[in-house]
């Protein structure tokens, strides 16, 4: 790959700013292969040298993916000024310039979130060609009636004349429901439901595509996942098939 500058690799993988890392290096905490390296213009190439940074070894990473269980009460936003989002979530270690979450999910909506730098990687995941499918679990104020799920699967209309994709609908108890929706309209499980007299009282995400909310993660938590196994996790699945 093209050779970059000695403080630009330190700046992009460890999240601290240029200037902070210009002068790091001048203070002797940067080697290469060894050797303390005291100039920040030297070139490197990431993905051959090694690079050790104030003790700590730097190793190259084009993008960086995490997966967190999104607690209620959160944006799910790069930055808010008021308010917290979910990158303010995010521990240090994963930290990187120009993070943002896959899509959206309603503040007040739990569960699987997907976070990244790679706008290449949210494409793929949020494509409407792709048809996606997202599920969640809905607990709700009244009981599901039994045309629900055929009302659901040929296509909810909302009260503003908006046609929903098919989506699928599984009753799990009287008042909790499985749904995949291969889109994502503003408050559209809400508003769906409310096209059948039901209300949302909570709601949660527990998969995309074939990636499932791992059951370790507490909410606010993330783990770090490599972009082969998201890709295998959400590409590989069959999202066609009945929930």
């Amino acid at each position: 790959m093209p050779l970059t500058r000695l403080d630009k690799f330190i700046s992009s993988q460890l999240n601290i700013s240029r200037k902070d890392a210009r002068t790091g290096i001048r203070r002797g905490l940067a080697s290469v292969d060894g050797a303390q390296e005291k100039d920040a213009d030297f070139k490197l190439d990431p993905e051959s040298n090694s690079v050790i940074y104030d003790g700590q070894a730097v190793k190259y990473k084009k993008h960086i993916y995490i997966v967190m269980n999104k607690p209620a009460g959160v944006l799910s936003a790069s930055e808010d000024k008021k308010r917290k989002t979910v990158i303010d979530l995010v521990p240090e270690r994963l930290l990187r310039k120009g993070l943002f979450p896959v899509g959206r999910l309603d503040r007040d909506t739990t569960g699987l979130l997907i976070i990244t730098d790679d706008g290449d990687f949210a494409h793929r995941v949020l494509a409407p060609q792709k048809s996606i499918y997202k599920t969640y679990i809905a607990e709700l104020d009244g009981d599901i009636t039994d045309n629900a799920p055929e009302l659901f699967l040929r296509g909810i209309t909302l009260a503003d004349g908006t046609v929903c994709r098919s989506a699928y609908l599984k009753r799990l108890s009287d008042r909790t429901a499985e749904i995949k929706i291969c889109e994502g309209k503003y408050h559209q499980i809400k508003r769906m439901f409310g096209v059948v007299g039901l209300g949302v009282n909570s709601l949660e995400r527990r998969a995309v595509g074939g990636l499932f909310l791992p059951d370790f993660l507490k909410p606010g938590e993330c783990v770090e996942m490599s972009e082969a196994d998201l890709n295998s996790a959400i590409f590989d699945s069959n999202c066609s098939d009945n929930a």
